[in-house]
């Protein structure tokens, strides 16, 4: 992991007692409501439907158990509204009614505190802070080198990478140095403070696509020119929302010298360009998609500038590289030591977890091979039922953090996905991290499976959304709780948005959910065929709409019809596997999928 230098130190306290003052003034009544709010936006804080969120970030994906233990404490101390504000919003929440589960228990939203969330982006959030502690906990955050920097606002927002950066099988090179680098240089940055619309970069330094990087505003993959040189391929103008695009590749290969010259360029050229007019019509996907290559002719035009008459003042030096990779050391992982009797109870330990038949799909599904063959990759997942994706308490925080410093060095990952990935297991800890994991609820051998779905706060807190998310996540969730009907129907993404600025990212999932107001009521539209770019998804593409929205209570059994149809048409695959979802759905098309989905709608309304 980074090592935060002491001038990183300081300035993250110096934020946090900045933030303090401004907090202050405002409670005296020296700053405006209008003047405070970009100064607390500035620092991840934003109001939403019932109480203030804060937005954490955590810079490409890498956080470390003591900061996992800080975000336990924030969730447990701070996570804790005032009781009658909880009570009217749980009122309100009730008065939405429950989702009906086919063979099962009807699901009503049941507000939460005292619990993190894990973000699409990963980032932390927290939804119950009371706006009056907001202070305190920036100072508990800058005490572990974290801080709200870079989650709001017009500007480069926090930068992610690929969740096996460093430990990548298929690794061309490691990215997380140039995503520090490049964070360091975009924090603060004075010429992008105020750009026409928010702005996201994505790295990814596998041969596969673990980043989604065709979905960001700047994309940056790992390669290697002909002579073997490092560089990156850049894709500019990706983006969900009302106007899904993938991103244009602008260059095929940019030299790792010049990415910081580049993306300025690139940068600029949309803030001079970029539309300020319409909200919905700033972002740099408008821009790229409008101009084509316009565009791409201006941004090399600027790059020749910032080269030839500035002299490329932000060239990344091999020196400077070589000072942020020594960040980045691969930690010396040895098994963990055992003597005596701590050595026969792991062997009681070994041999009960491979007496567990669930044992073998959590090797299956859940750990995953690494650079060092001694080691493996371990994903703890948090998709369990009665609780929504990506949520974790602070007893689970602490949990996780101690697993992470048992077994992975005292480092984990936040990653796309909405889980926690421990990226230095030695594979002779594995039963002993299985037994650890399942008694804390982390080990359901679901990754990559229908249940292990990406889903938004939805109209549950968030002051945008148009439906709720939570319900239907937990709807689905406990329709599909036989594991062996989840395995076999193999690889799926369900990804659940509640609007159509997309955080659930529903628009790249095989199936995607969509929460659409309809005259004041809470409806979904669903999508088939998305992808996020990886190996098994094929290339990142928008999902299709399967037909007109339905109601919330239809949701689960539009879904087990669509799953229906995918056994019906799969067909057998070469290695005598069944063929994926997302391949069925490619051969035969959409048509039988809409047809089931529509179907089923029209049942469930008779029946009703």
């Amino acid at each position: 992991m980074y090592q935060y230098t002491e001038f990183d130190q300081q300035f993250v306290r110096a934020r946090a007692a900045q933030y303090r003052d401004q907090l202050e003034r405002w409670q005296a009544g020296k700053l405006a409501d209008d003047e405070f709010r970009p100064l607390r936006l500035q620092n991840g804080w934003y109001i939403q439907r019932y109480a203030p969120m804060l937005r954490i970030a955590v810079p490409y994906g890498d956080i470390s158990s003591q900061q996992l233990r800080t975000l336990a404490k924030i969730a447990r101390d701070y996570d804790q509204p005032d009781p009658e504000l909880l009570r009217d919003a749980q009122e309100k929440q009730l008065a939405l009614g429950e989702v009906p589960v086919p063979g099962g228990e009807p699901v009503v939203t049941r507000l939460k505190y005292g619990y993190g969330h894990f973000s699409t982006r990963t980032n932390v959030q927290f939804n119950w802070i009371p706006i009056d502690k907001s202070a305190d906990v920036m100072d508990l955050l800058a005490s572990v080198n974290m801080h709200g920097i870079q989650t709001s606002g017009n500007t480069i927002r926090n930068i992610t990478t690929d969740q096996f950066a460093g430990i990548g099988i298929d690794e061309i090179a490691d990215p997380r140095p140039f995503a520090e680098i490049m964070r360091q240089w975009s924090t603060l940055h004075p010429e992008f403070a105020f750009l026409p619309r928010k702005f996201k970069i994505a790295f990814n330094g596998s041969k596969e696509d673990h980043a989604a990087i065709g979905w960001y505003d700047i994309g940056l993959q790992a390669a290697r020119n002909e002579a073997g040189e490092l560089g990156f391929r850049v894709q500019v103008g990706g983006g969900m929302g009302r106007t899904p695009i993938i991103g244009t590749v602008v260059r095929e290969f940019l030299p790792w010298q010049h990415l910081l010259n580049y993306v300025e360029a690139c940068i600029r050229v949309y803030n001079e360009y970029g539309r300020r007019d319409n909200l919905w019509k700033a972002r740099i996907k408008i821009l790229v998609k409008a101009e084509g290559q316009k565009y791409i002719d201006k941004v090399e035009a600027e790059f020749r500038e910032i080269l030839d008459k500035d002299g490329g003042p932000h060239t990344i030096t091999q020196e400077e590289y070589e000072r942020v990779a020594a960040s980045f050391v691969t930690p010396q992982i040895k098994p963990l030591a055992r003597k005596g009797a701590e050595a026969q109870l792991h062997e009681i330990v070994r041999k009960d977890a491979e007496a567990d038949p669930l044992y073998a799909r959590w090797l299956q599904r859940n750990v995953l091979p690494h650079r060092n063959p001694q080691l493996r990759a371990v994903t703890l997942s948090f998709k369990r039922l009665g609780y929504a994706p990506g949520d974790a308490t602070a007893e689970q925080l602490e949990t996780a953090a101690g697993l992470a410093e048992r077994f992975s060095a005292g480092e984990a990952r936040v990653n796309h996905e909405q889980n926690l990935l421990l990226p230095w297991v030695h594979q002779d800890d594995l039963p002993e991290l299985y037994a650890a994991a399942r008694k804390a609820g982390f080990a359901r051998p679901n990754i990559g499976l229908l249940t292990d779905m990406i889903a938004c706060p939805g109209g549950d807190f968030c002051s945008l959304a148009n439906a709720r998310s939570l319900p239907i996540a937990e709807a689905i969730t406990q329709r599909f709780q036989d594991l062996d009907e989840e395995f076999d129907l193999g690889d799926i993404r369900l990804n659940i948005s509640g609007c159509i600025n997309s955080c659930g990212h529903h628009h790249a999932g095989h199936i995607g959910i969509l929460g659409v107001d309809k005259d004041g009521k809470e409806w979904y539209q669903i999508t088939l065929g998305g992808s996020n770019g990886s190996d098994l998804s094929g290339p990142a593409l928008p999902g299709k709409v399967v037909g007109p929205s339905f109601s919330a209570a239809e949701v689960p059994v539009v879904i087990e019809a669509v799953l229906d149809t995918y056994r019906k048409e799969r067909a057998a695959a070469a290695d005598g596997k069944a063929e994926t979802f997302i391949a069925t759905l490619r051969r035969v098309g959409l048509d039988p999928f809409k047809a089931a989905a529509n179907g089923a709608r029209f049942v469930e309304r008779e029946t009703a």
